[in-house]
């Protein structure tokens, strides 16, 4: 069954490029973004990993780690990692996942139980549905799920942006509207009468009886 947004996320030990990981130990009490890979060495993907490793600070800064995966053997992310450096000039710091046999692609319905149980000899077109992103909160509840074509980029910028309005939304009665950077306006929820609204944010702003606008809350 595919995962759903406050699903659990599953958790697997497996073999890394900073050794063995058990992922719910590792991700401790961070956010962790997840992002899968169809196969090593692959143009798309080789851009996205070096694009990451350029902004592992910011992530770091929302307390949120990163873990990439492809369904290829340790070995192969390790040479990987060299050509992802030469191309986009950012070392990969972060864990890699070897998933050979594919079995963290299957935990997470990436592929279907009838792919097999080794990656050798599959294609990129093969692994085609390893392409998403999960991000998972502190209590290993799947937060976001995207899945991409292998033809299209992923917008990292715009996971940071989630990362943004998730962790702002968890800690106050708000909601991000459309497009929204942070620094800009908020809604305020509808679990928050008039009342409380005044009490908590000062003036707002009612556009319609279900739509209220505010400042972002500072702290």
């Amino acid at each position: 069954m595919a995962l759903r947004i406050n699903d659990e996320a599953p958790d697997f030990t497996a073999d890394t490029t900073a050794g063995e990981l058990t992922f719910h130990d590792w991700a401790g009490d961070s956010w962790v973004v997840l992002f899968s890979h169809p196969k090593d060495f692959t143009p798309v993907c080789t851009t996205e990993l070096g694009y990451m490793a350029g902004l592992t600070d910011e992530f770091a800064r929302r307390n949120t780690k990163i873990l990439g995966i492809s369904v290829d053997p340790v070995d192969s992310h390790r040479k990987w990692k060299e050509d992802i450096k030469d191309v986009t000039g950012h070392e990969v710091s972060y864990p890699l996942i070897g998933d050979p046999e594919l079995k963290v692609a299957k935990l997470y319905d990436m592929l279907p139980a009838s792919a097999g149980d080794s990656s050798e000899g599959r294609t990129p077109a093969d692994n085609a549905t390893v392409r998403s992103v999960f991000v998972v909160g502190p209590d290993k509840k799947v937060k976001l799920s995207l899945t991409y074509p292998m033809t299209t980029g992923r917008n990292f910028d715009e996971i940071l942006r989630v990362i943004d309005s998730m962790q702002l939304t968890a800690k106050h009665k708000v909601a991000t509207p459309a497009q929204w950077k942070p620094g800009e306006d908020v809604i305020i929820t509808a679990a928050v009468s008039d009342e409380e609204a005044t009490a908590k944010f000062g003036s707002y702003t009612k556009t319609k009886p279900y739509l209220r606008v505010t400042k972002q809350p500072l702290d």
